[in-house]
């Protein structure tokens, strides 16, 4: 059993103004502190084969200006990569997109206490209004709270299996939903933090709970 409540407290949020090449966006910040060296870290999140095991098959030319492509979701190239504290990615979907579809993930690694590592993910893109209106930072940032969670599991030796990631990917099981909910109602405590109205805290975190846990029915 995974301990929800302590896993989404293991994560802190951020969100506000950033920048890609295109021109200004927003940026969704997560940091959360693991229990595992800087070098351990940067292995399973550069790893290929272990990324498969925490996030999703990827493939690619791994190397730096070279590109990747996550099954079934984002790739792009890799513009930074400097072992074992800093890669930094572009994030595109689609087969033909436009300079403002190319958005930017940085992951920054810190040697913590002990042997323990900071990880810090940012995430900046340039929102549509109308996106950002309706969902907010959680759209983005609940599919990242999900990773953080898989890269933990497999640091402590617990990997999920497919049929596990299947549950969670379609919220199916109540492991998954109360998962999903808390992290959409955090995401929501990030956005009031950056300024939002409680009104709009209230919708986002309405339609990126439907979003992600679909409504039985």
């Amino acid at each position: 059993m995974i301990d929800i409540k302590r896993e989404l407290a293991a994560i802190g949020r951020f969100t506000g103004p950033g920048r890609v090449p295109a021109g200004e966006g927003r940026t969704v910040q997560l940091t959360r502190t693991y229990d595992a060296p800087v070098e351990e870290v940067w292995d399973a999140i550069t790893d290929p084969e272990r990324i498969s095991r925490w996030f999703l098959p990827v493939t690619g030319d791994f190397r730096l200006g070279g590109s990747y492509q996550l099954k079934g979701n984002a790739g792009g190239e890799i513009r930074r990569c400097e072992p074992p504290r800093l890669l930094a990615v572009t994030w595109i979907f689609g087969e033909q997109p436009t300079e403002e579809d190319s958005s930017v993930v940085e992951v920054r690694l810190t040697p913590g206490e002990g042997d323990t590592t900071v990880f810090e993910l940012n995430h900046t893109a340039i929102v549509p209004p109308e996106m950002w209106d309706v969902y907010g930072p959680g759209a983005v940032g609940v599919g990242w709270d999900g990773g953080l969670l898989g890269l933990s599991l497999h640091l402590a030796g617990n990997d999920i299996d497919e049929a596990e990631k299947e549950s969670w990917a379609m919220a199916t099981s109540a492991e998954a939903q109360a998962f999903l909910t808390g992290s959409s109602e955090a995401w929501g405590a990030a956005y009031e933090a950056s300024g939002a109205t409680k009104e709009q805290v209230s919708e986002a975190v309405k339609n990126t709970t439907a979003f992600y846990v679909p409504p039985a029915g």
